[in-house]
């Protein structure tokens, strides 16, 4: 009995150390309650969500760290990499503690050449002091390389999914045009200065929320299960097809041997929302700006 007890014990720790939550998880129900008599209602609550789910796949897709030209069929490339996002202050991140005015995700990167100018890539990051993490798939496909008076041309197609995020699903996919031109400072070492335009679109979709988390225990077994269901409910749903993000990038990769480093900043507008719910009237929504570095190995 006694060993039992302390088995018990320690998955009791274990269990309130999964359901901590770290400073920058999300808590979206506190986005407002999009029912107008409903407890915590909001008339911005969808538009306020449309705003925050932009904004949101900004901060996860706001990095290339790479020119157009590709690897070749032979090569491959692994980074560490790190993006420090300025978060606008004029739209709500429902954040476990106070919204952060810049957050860091730290990702790994992963690059292989096929033939044909093509590149098969894969990204894992990390929102920092979170239990998130988003996973990008890319392919791209360099238009034109390898010339010696014209510039590098390339295409890139990618999907990310961020996981780990309480009641939301979120997905941004998108294609971006890049071009650029490595010049050779001497021996292996190169300096490819590049830039380029990115066209995102944005899914997501929340869970069925709870709006009213005080309500009295008591009180919902005494008026039946439907006292349970109310102030509950769902954010509308985004479609990739209303919601597209612009991005324009610009940066620079140096490569000495096998050693790569490289540097790149972002300017990602997010269009226009809605002033309140089902109205006509719109309101610009503001830029997200992205600094990245990265730090790998070609072989």
């Amino acid at each position: 009995m006694h060993a039992f007890s302390r088995w018990m014990t320690l998955a009791t720790l274990l269990a309130g150390v999964a359901a901590h939550a770290d400073k920058n998880d999300l808590r979206i129900a506190q986005l407002g309650n999009p029912d107008p008599g409903g407890a915590n209602a909001s008339a911005t609550a969808n538009s306020d969500f449309q705003a925050f789910a932009r904004a949101m796949s900004a901060s996860l897709t706001s990095v290339n760290l790479m020119p157009p030209e590709t690897l070749g069929h032979a090569a491959f490339n692994t980074s560490a990499e790190l993006s420090v996002v300025s978060l606008p202050g004029s739209i709500r991140i429902p954040t476990e503690s106070a919204q952060p005015s810049t957050v860091l995700v730290p990702s790994f990167h992963v690059r292989k050449g096929l033939p044909f100018s093509v590149e098969l890539g894969g990204r894992v990051g990390w929102v920092e002091k979170s239990r998130m993490v988003a996973a990008t798939g890319e392919l791209k496909w360099a238009v034109n390389e390898g010339f010696t008076y014209l510039p590098d041309i390339g295409v890139r197609g990618h999907i990310t999914k961020l996981m780990g995020a309480e009641n939301l699903s979120l997905t941004a996919t998108g294609l971006d045009a890049g071009i650029g031109k490595q010049f050779p400072l001497g021996g292996m070492i190169t300096l490819t200065p590049y830039g380029g335009l990115d066209f995102t679109f944005v899914s997501a979709k929340s869970s069925t929320l709870d709006f009213q988390p005080d309500r009295p225990y008591s009180g919902s077994l005494q008026n039946g299960s439907a006292a349970a269901l109310e102030n509950t409910g769902a954010y509308s749903r985004l479609h990739f097809s209303d919601n597209m993000i612009q991005r324009i990038y610009g940066g620079a990769r140096f490569i000495g041997g096998v050693l790569q480093l490289g540097a790149e900043i972002s300017f990602t507008r997010l269009g226009s929302a809605p002033v309140a719910d089902g109205s006509t009237e719109t309101r610009g929504l503001p830029t997200v700006v992205t600094f990245n570095t990265s730090l790998g190995l070609d072989f």
